[in-house]
């Protein structure tokens, strides 16, 4: 006999010994129920799969409540490895491989090229890559942070343009590392290759403070010139592009031809899982009808000597470019990101306009570039006579 109600600790109290054993399904979680026997000995099981069940434990000593967290468990369990008690094989490197697969399938390349990058530098070739993902603790990660921060990796593999020899990283690149394996490990979440309960040991694995400074660094408008003065042609129309229109350095290298509206002016630029369309200045427009001419629908409007740019590719050219014009040590491509938006809050652009023509929340905008509004706004007050 089969009943099914809403358990409670009373109900379950209720329930009276019969001739033969019968079960009360929990109307709240049906695959948990309890099954009372002719003895009066009460018993919670789960449901986990037609004609399969699991008992969890005896009434009184397991309450409803904790019955009803132990089903989950299980219930959870299942879904991710297809039986109790069979753990997943899952590694933390199969998760950074599937998440890279992901970034390619939704045509995310140069995403996937620099997470790809960075999972050969810190986790494939270390012991944490070997981990399941089952057994991963804040522990490892704290550890994994402290090797790839001191330099303690494997060589890497051997690639054109690359030392193999790891070094010591930055916090603000130890942040970056760590941003891209989380990203991989909580799709590894939603894909069912471990449970959710675990996402709490890399949760806890928090970020370094106040150690970015690609904001900090602002060239004027000279600087500027001089800097693409001594960049070579293909490499000068992508920072000029930067410098126009205040997109991101990956931004220019995935515009096809048929992105650019030549008769309204206006480009999208198609990454970081969206699309945005921005409205060019003259300078900027200028740019693009030169790039433009000639070019099928499909090509790209920048390029590498006719291949597509890869990030890594730019990294030294740009350094050199920088070291020739004399700018300061730390100069890299988002630096002209910076500069162009710095000047176009500066300049009076509404926050909400920068924030939809760079590509990024209003809360950002704020949160570093808010002293310029308010400065700004001191500024023009201090010009207004109020009384």
């Amino acid at each position: 006999m089969t009943k099914r109600t809403t358990l409670t600790r009373a109900a379950v109290e209720a329930a009276k010994p019969q001739a033969k054993h019968y079960r009360i399904h929990d109307a709240k979680l049906p695959a948990l129920f309890i099954r009372v026997l002719p003895s009066g000995v009460k018993t919670w099981y789960v449901t986990w799969a037609r004609n399969k069940e699991r008992a969890i434990g005896k009434w009184p000593g397991v309450t409803v409540e904790a019955a009803r967290v132990q089903a989950v468990a299980l219930l959870v369990e299942v879904d991710t490895t297809g039986a109790p008690g069979k753990k997943s094989t899952s590694t933390v490197a199969d998760a950074c491989r599937d998440y890279v697969a992901a970034l390619r399938k939704d045509g995310r390349d140069a995403a996937a090229d620099d997470a790809e990058r960075r999972f050969e530098r810190t986790v494939y070739s270390d012991r944490i890559g070997k981990l399941t993902l089952s057994k991963l603790a804040q522990d490892d990660l704290e550890s994994w942070r402290d090797r790839i921060e001191s330099g303690e990796l494997a060589d890497l593999p051997s690639k054109k343009g690359r030392p193999p020899t790891a070094k010591p990283l930055s916090k603000a690149s130890v942040n970056r590392m760590r941003t891209v394996l989380v990203a991989a490990l909580n799709r590894a979440v939603s894909r069912r290759k471990v449970t959710p309960d675990r996402a709490i040991e890399w949760d806890s694995l928090k970020p370094y403070d106040k150690v970015g400074n690609r904001r900090e660094i602002y060239l004027d408008v000279q600087q500027r010139r001089a800097w693409l003065a001594s960049a070579a042609g293909d490499l000068r129309d992508i920072m000029e592009c930067i410098a126009l229109t205040g997109c991101r350095p990956g931004d220019p290298p995935a515009v096809l031809r048929r992105d650019y509206d030549a008769k309204h002016g206006a480009v999208m630029f198609r990454t970081k899982g969206h699309a945005r369309k921005v409205a060019l200045s003259p300078a900027a427009k200028s740019l693009f009808d030169r790039l433009s001419s000639d070019k099928s629908p499909d090509a790209r409007l920048f390029t590498n000597g006719g291949a597509a740019w890869r990030p890594h590719d730019w990294r030294d050219h740009v350094k050199e470019a920088a070291s020739s014009a004399g700018l300061p040590s730390g100069v890299v491509l988002y630096t002209l990101r910076h500069c162009w938006i710095t000047d176009a809050i500066v300049g009076g652009m509404d926050l909400l306009t920068v924030a939809r023509v760079s590509g990024t929340s209003l809360a950002m905008i704020e949160k570093h570039y808010g002293h310029l509004v308010q400065g700004a706004a001191r500024d023009k007050l201090a010009g207004i006579k109020f009384l």
